[in-house]
């Protein structure tokens, strides 16, 4: 098998597969919508806030610990209202909880 090799960007193996297109445009997508929620989390709950993979019209949040999980679940219904209203299928956030590995 002989083929010329060549180093490619992520962007450029991501045009030249469906797939990781896809995927790309999903990572995109997710975070642009914690952009737009980013304004409705208490302040202090920012940086703990990572946007997740989105699944359909569910959307999966990433966050440091358990304290952070709870009271992200009080402001979910705020959070669904903005993204709906900012044109996205939104029918689900769902939160997982990130544990730091030391």
């Amino acid at each position: 098998m002989n083929r010329n090799l060549h180093p490619v960007t992520v962007q450029q193996a991501a045009e030249g597969s469906p797939t990781l297109a896809r995927l790309a445009e999903l990572a995109r997508e997710s975070g642009e919508r914690l952009r737009a929620i980013e304004s409705l989390l208490p302040a202090g709950l920012r940086s703990a806030v990572k946007a997740g993979p989105i699944e359909g019209t569910g959307w999966c949040l990433l966050v440091e610990g358990n304290a952070a999980a709870a009271k992200l679940r009080q402001v979910l219904p705020a959070l669904q209202a903005q993204l709906c209203g900012l044109g996205w299928e939104v029918t689900a956030i769902r939160i997982r909880v990130q544990t730091v590995r030391g």
